[in-house]
């Protein structure tokens, strides 16, 4: 989210004029003739985003806790990259329409799938834990949606950034990811010590798709928070 939306001109869904149109074309690569320096810092988002989701497999498979580590780091380097797309789109005076497009495809990798895939890489694996982390993800593609359609609409500072996000912002899942550190540096994980609070069965008999992890409703919480329209978070 390090590339905002433009504000509407004279009441109207128009784009602000310093937004590079995408130049549609018939020649072989357009798309990548398209792109510009900040476009590549944003698909690096998206490449941390996507290794941190292949190391969990490959911890999945291997039971190689470097893996999982890899995992937990990479999603970090991501909001890394986030914050210098913005930057590196001001310092070019090239923000694009592409871009911004590919700035929220990016953060649903590293920041939503990532580190669902972590978190179930860890030990939340039964079917409602599966059922709350799959939530988790499509709230926070919805919420990726609204930011994108109504940040025009957001109240702006003197400089034209938006006063406050609407809904936590997906890159606070990071927060998540740190707890999700924190037990692995304690072996709280499936198959050593196991995930804090213990499984409950809710229904059938255990073993079943009754079973959750109390500490997935967390995820559940959060997803709520990303897609609550009230609860608004002042940018910095």
């Amino acid at each position: 989210m390090g590339r905002s939306k433009a504000s509407p001109v004279n009441g109207n869904n128009k784009h602000d004029s310093s937004l590079q149109q995408y130049n549609d074309a018939d020649g072989h690569f357009s798309l990548v003739r398209n792109f510009r320096l900040a476009d590549l810092v944003t698909i690096m988002n998206g490449v941390c985003g996507s290794f941190s989701i292949f190391s969990s497999a490959q911890y999945l498979l291997t039971n190689d806790d470097d893996y999982l580590l890899w995992a937990l780091a990479l999603p970090l380097a991501g909001l890394m990259f986030d914050f210098m797309d913005g930057k590196v789109a001001r310092w070019r005076k090239s923000s694009s329409m592409l871009g911004q497009e590919l700035d929220s495809l990016a953060d649903l990798v590293s920041f939503g799938v990532a580190p669902a895939v972590v978190a179930f890489a860890v030990g939340l694996q039964t079917y409602l834990d599966t059922v709350c982390l799959t939530g988790f993800i499509c709230c926070g593609l919805a919420r990726l949606a609204r930011f994108n359609a109504t940040v025009a609409m957001i109240p702006k500072d003197a400089a034209g950034k938006s006063r406050y996000f609407e809904g936590l912002p997906i890159p606070s899942s990071l927060a998540l990811v740190a707890i999700l550190s924190y037990w692995v540096r304690r072996g709280w994980v499936e198959g050593k010590q196991g995930i804090p609070g213990g499984l409950i069965t809710l229904w059938g008999t255990p073993g079943g798709r009754g079973d959750i992890h109390p500490v997935s409703v967390i995820f559940g919480l959060w997803a709520a928070a990303m897609v609550s329209k009230t609860l608004r978070v002042p940018k910095l």
